[in-house]
């Protein structure tokens, strides 16, 4: 395995990636999840796409070896921004921990089977973070999630409550407060 090099995407250029993102993403779920259905590609495609890419001040770090080995990407979200609304129930804590300051959304932080256990996770996200330009990052892990919740953990996070979206079951919130990244 070659060196690993880490490079921010634009937009334009996510979208040009996208493919390749998803299949990232697949890869990462099978391994972790080997027991379970691969996630339906074209959902992802499309949420990707149309809403992910979309979001205000979206930011994404891909690393490759030229094949993509993992990536890391999110958001910024106000308190009182849209992106909440998706969520029926949520801690009176998380809006609080906000402030009237903005939380970084880390949409997705994955590497590629073959890449784990090499400190890509906490590059990625050390990169991605430096520009968040927000006092708190947030994460979204199901709770059957284990590899999810151990990496947060090593990575510094902690839970902070949990929100239930409008069409699924809940999600466990994860928190870091970006001067204390790991």
């Amino acid at each position: 395995m070659g060196t690993l090099f880490l490079r921010r995407l634009t937009r334009w250029q996510a979208e040009t990636e996208r493919e390749q993102i998803v299949d990232l993403r697949i890869a990462a779920h099978q391994e972790s999840h080997p027991e379970a259905a691969p996630p339906d590609r074209a959902e992802l495609l499309r949420a990707f796409i149309d809403q992910d890419v979309q979001r205000p001040d979206f930011d994404l770090v891909l690393a490759g070896d030229p094949r993509p080995a993992g990536c890391a990407y999110g958001f910024r979200a106000e308190p009182d921004d849209s992106w909440w609304s998706g969520f029926r129930e949520r801690p009176d804590e998380l809006p609080a921990l906000a402030g009237t300051r903005t939380v970084f959304v880390v949409a997705t932080l994955v590497v590629h089977p073959r890449r784990r256990r090499q400190g890509l996770a906490g590059r990625l996200q050390r990169e991605l973070l430096s520009r968040a330009g927000a006092p708190l990052a947030l994460a979204l892990l199901t709770p059957d999630n284990g590899q999810g919740q151990a990496t947060a953990q090593a990575l510094g996070w902690s839970k902070a409550g949990q929100l239930t979206p409008r069409d699924g079951v809940p999600l466990d919130a994860w928190s870091v407060p970006l001067g204390q990244r790991g």
